[in-house]
């Protein structure tokens, strides 16, 4: 795993009122669920990025009230045609 210092203000851990390495994580999560939710990112590459497992990344993704499925209306249409 790589390391990646950011410099933030010492101010800014009171807007969630969360400690450093809170705040670090919740910042993980938040990047994550909006790449995912841009269609960046897959949801397995998501958890990853989060440092979640899948099951808890779904229940961010509930958190921040976007949804877990990704598809489109043609994409889903297309799974449903190749369920047998």
């Amino acid at each position: 795993m790589r390391t990646v210092p950011i410099q933030l203000p010492e101010t800014v851990f009171s807007a969630l009122r969360k400690n450093p390495e809170e705040f670090v994580q919740e910042m993980r999560i938040a990047a994550a669920v909006k790449w995912y939710e841009l269609g960046e990112v897959s949801q397995g590459k998501a958890a990853e990025i989060a440092g979640l497992t899948r099951a808890e990344f779904i229940n961010a993704l509930s958190r921040y009230r976007v949804d877990f499925m990704q598809y489109t209306t043609e994409e889903l249409a297309e799974e449903m045609g190749n369920v047998d």
